[in-house]
C-alpha cells in the first residue's frame, strides 16, 4: 500500500486496515519507526469528510511542534490548539490539544467534545507517570462510546493486557499492531575515560581486572576519572550530528560553551545572520540573557543547548537551525525525547542515573529507548550510534544490560481519583452509573482480569466514599447533591479543595489583585534550594495576606504559603506593571520557568473564571490576567 508517496510497512497497513473497520489501535513501535503515519491518515481521511480528530499529546513543546506542523499541510484556518495557555481556533476540525485538557473536557461531558471520530494518543505509554498517568486513564475510560482511540507509544511489553481492557470497557473491537524492527539498526556503546569507546563486556572486563596495586597489596594510587563529554564529541567527529542528553539545564548551557572552547568546529556566518534575522523583531532585552548571549556564541560553530528553562523564541531558533542540519552537538535535556520528531546520526547519554525529584536512580528501559531511539535518521542514516558514558563508581553491569537490551518496562495503571473527578462522576453520573465507572478502571482490570466488573472487586469504591464523606464534611456535597461550592470546584482541576475554601468561600473578597497573584503564585510555584529571589518586597499587604489564610483552620496548614514572601520578588514588579525582564533580574530562576509560572497562574485564574458566579471576582481575575499578559508581552510565548 502506498499514501503519500511511501510505500507502508506492513505495521502501517495493518492499522490502517482496521481505522478502516471503525476500530480503535493501539501501536507499539520503535521510536522513529512511523508511528505518526497512522495518525497522519486518520486526520487526512476524516479532515476530507468534514469530521473533527482530535490530536493529544503528554506535553506543551509536542502540541507545539504538531499544531505547526499540521497548519502548513492543512493552512492555518483548518488546524487548532488548546493547552493551558494557548488557545488558537478552536473550533477547527483538526484540533491538537493537551491531553489533560481533553480528560477536563469528556470528564465534564463538554458539548465540544462530542461530535469527534478519533482521538489520537500520542505517547500513551504515559499512563506509566506516577504524578500524571490517570489523565490517559480517565481520558479513555469518559470518551464517548462511539469515539475510536489511537494509541502510539514505543514498545509496550504488554500491549495486548491494555488493549482488552480499553475493549472491555468500551464494547468495540481494539487491534494490536507490533513492529519489533527499527527502520536504522542502532549500535550502542559505551565510554569510560580510560579506555575509551568499547563494548560493555569489555568494560566489564577492563573494570574487573585486578589492578597492580590490587595484585601487590597495595593502596590505590588514583581514583578512576570521570569520562568527559568534551573527549567523547572528539571521538564522534564522524558520527556527527549528535543529541547529547543531560539531565541538568544549567550543565547543557556548561557543556556547550566547553565544547566552544575546544574548537572542533569552523564557524558558518550564515547562522549568526539566520539568528539576526529570527531576533530582530523581539525584544532587545532578549540579547542580554546568559542563555541568549551564549547561543549566539556557540551557535555559530555547530554547538547548541535545548531545555525548558529557555525562553520559546530561543528554542524555536535551536529547532530551526537543527532541522536545518546546521547543529553538530546539541546539548538537551529529557523532554526533547517525548515524541519531537528531530533525530540525529548519534545520541549520546551523559549518564544512565538520573534525579527523579527525590533521588538519584537509573532510568527505566523505557526512559532509555524513548531517548536512544533519536538516533538514526531514517531515509538519511544507514545506521544510528548510541554512546553511554559510564562513571566507574556507578558501574553496574547485570542493570546496564539488562536496561540496553530490550524495552521491558510494562504499563501499569497510576489510577487515582482526584477531587475534580469524584465531584464530576457525582454531578453528571447516578448510583449505578458511578459504581461501574469505578470499575472500569486499567487497575481493577489489571488487578482482577475480566473479573474487574464485580463490585467487590474495585478498590476505587473506598477511594471514593472516603473522598465522598470529606466533601461532604467541607460543604462541596450535601448528601449526594453538589453544593454551590462543589459545583465551582468540580470546574477546577488542580488544588481543587485549596481554591475552592478561597474562592468559593467569603474568604475572597478581602484579597485585592496582588493579594490573589501571591496565593496563585504559590499554588503554582514548584520551588528548590537552590532558587534565590534577590529583593524580597515584604510589606503590611503580603502579612495581611498571612494573617488571612492562617486563620483560617484548612488553609494554615499548607507550606506552598510560606513563599508568599519569596514570591513578592517576582510579583511585586509584575503588579507594578514593569516588563518580564525586569521580573526574571531578580531571581535565579531561568527565564522560561519564570515564564511557565506566570502562564500556569494564567491558566489558574481562567479555571476560577469559569467557575465562578461572582461578576466581581471575574472583572478582578480579568484584571490579574491582563497584568500578566502585559508583563509577558515582551517575549514569544507560543
Amino acid at each position: 500500500m502506498d499514501y503519500k508517496g511511501l510505500k507502508l510497512d506492513k505495521f502501517q497497513e495493518d492499522a490502517i486496515n482496521a481505522i478502516e473497520h471503525n476500530k480503535s489501535v493501539v501501536v507499539s513501535a520503535p521510536t522513529g519507526s512511523g508511528k505518526t503515519l497512522i495518525a497522519d491518515y486518520i486526520i487526512d481521511r476524516d479532515f476530507r469528510k468534514g469530521i473533527r480528530v482530535i490530536y493529544t499529546a503528554p506535553i506543551k513543546a509536542l502540541s507545539n511542534q504538531k499544531y505547526k506542523e499540521f497548519s502548513r499541510t492543512y493552512g492555518e484556518k483548518n488546524v487548532g490548539i488548546i493547552t493551558g495557555d494557548v488557545q488558537k481556533n478552536t473550533e477547527a476540525l483538526i484540533l491538537i490539544m493537551t491531553t489533560e485538557i481533553y480528560r477536563n473536557m469528556v470528564l465534564s461531558r463538554d458539548s465540544f467534545v462530542s461530535n469527534i471520530s478519533y482521538v489520537i494518543f500520542d505517547e500513551i505509554h504515559f499512563i506509566n507517570d506516577i504524578d500524571r498517568g490517570y489523565v490517559w486513564e480517565e481520558s479513555i475510560i469518559f470518551s464517548k462510546p462511539n469515539v475510536r482511540v489511537l494509541c502510539l507509544s514505543a514498545t509496550i511489553p504488554n500491549a495486548d493486557e491494555f488493549a482488552k481492557w480499553i475493549e472491555s470497557i468500551k464494547q468495540h473491537e481494539v487491534i494490536v499492531v507490533r513492529h519489533e524492527e527499527r527502520p536504522v539498526p542502532l549500535h550502542v556503546s559505551f565510554y569510560d575515560a580510560e579506555i575509551g569507546i568499547t563494548s560493555l563486556k569489555n568494560l566489564n572486563d577492563a573494570i574487573n581486572t585486578p589492578s597492580y596495586d590490587k595484585v601487590m597489596g597495595r593502596r590505590a594510587r588514583h581514583r578512576p576519572k570521570n569520562p568527559s563529554h568534551l573527549d567523547l564529541v572528539s571521538e564522534i567527529k564522524g558520527n556527527l550530528p549528535c543529541l547529547f542528553f543531560c539531565f541538568s539545564r544549567v550543565g547543557c548551557q556548561k557543556h556547550a560553551i566547553e565544547l566552544l572552547n575546544r574548537k572542533l568546529f569552523q564557524p558558518r556566518p550564515e547562522i549568526s545572520a539566520f539568528i539576526r534575522t529570527k531576533l530582530e523583531n523581539s525584544s532587545p532585552e532578549i540579547n542580554k540573557l546568559t542563555s541568549t548571549r551564549i547561543l549566539r556564541q556557540t551557535l555559530p560553530f555547530g554547538i547548541g543547548f535545548h531545555h525548558a528553562g529557555m525562553l520559546p523564541i530561543l528554542k524555536e531558533i535551536v529547532e530551526e537551525l537543527f532541522e536545518k542540519g546546521m547543529i553538530k552537538v546539541l546539548y538537551t535535556t529529557e523532554t526533547f525525547a517525548l515524541g519531537i520528531n528531530m533525530p540525529a546520526k548519534s545520541v549520546c547519554f551523559e549518564s544512565l542515573r538520573k534525579f527523579d525529584g527525590v533521588s538519584f536512580r537509573f532510568m527505566n528501559s523505557k526512559e532509555y529507548f524513548q531517548i536512544a531511539g533519536r538516533a538514526g535518521r531514517r531515509g538519511i542514516d544507514r545506521e544510528g550510534f548510541v554512546y553511554v558514558m559510564i562513571e566507574r563508581k556507578h558501574f553496574d553491569y547485570e542493570k546496564i544490560k539488562k536496561l540496553v537490551h530490550s524495552d521491558t518496562s510494562p504499563i501499569f495503571s497510576q489510577f487515582r481519583l482526584s477531587v475534580n473527578t469524584v465531584l464530576n462522576l457525582i454531578s453528571q453520573h447516578d448510583e449505578k452509573e458511578i459504581d461501574d465507572i469505578l470499575c472500569r478502571s486499567f487497575h481493577s482490570f489489571q488487578k482482577y482480569g475480566t473479573k474487574f466488573m464485580d463490585r467487590e472487586n474495585a478498590i476505587s469504591h473506598n477511594a471514593f466514599s472516603n473522598w465522598k464523606k470529606k466533601l461532604q464534611k467541607m460543604g462541596y456535597l450535601q448528601g449526594s447533591t453538589l453544593t454551590d461550592k462543589g459545583t465551582f470546584a468540580s470546574r477546577i482541576y488542580s488544588d481543587e479543595i485549596l481554591i475552592g475554601e478561597i474562592f468559593a468561600t467569603r474568604l475572597y473578597r478581602g484579597l485585592d489583585e496582588y493579594k490573589m497573584l501571591l496565593v496563585l503564585a504559590c499554588l503554582c510555584y514548584e520551588g528548590s534550594d537552590r532558587t534565590e529571589f534577590y529583593r524580597i518586597h515584604a510589606s503590611r499587604f503580603s502579612e495581611e495576606l498571612k494573617k488571612i489564610l492562617w486563620n483560617d483552620p484548612f488553609l494554615k496548614h499548607e507550606k506552598r504559603f510560606r513563599e508568599i514572601d519569596n514570591l513578592t520578588a517576582l510579583i511585586h514588579p509584575l503588579y507594578h506593571k514593569r516588563g518580564i525582564f525586569s521580573v526574571i533580574e531578580n531571581t535565579n530562576l531561568l527565564e522560561g520557568d519564570v515564564l511557565r509560572l506566570f502562564r500556569q497562574m494564567t491558566d489558574r485564574f481562567g479555571q476560577i473564571k469559569s467557575a465562578t458566579m461572582d461578576d466581581k471576582l471575574r472583572d478582578r481575575i480579568s484584571a490579574c490576567q491582563k497584568l500578566i499578559d502585559d508583563c509577558l508581552g515582551e517575549v514569544d510565548t507560543v
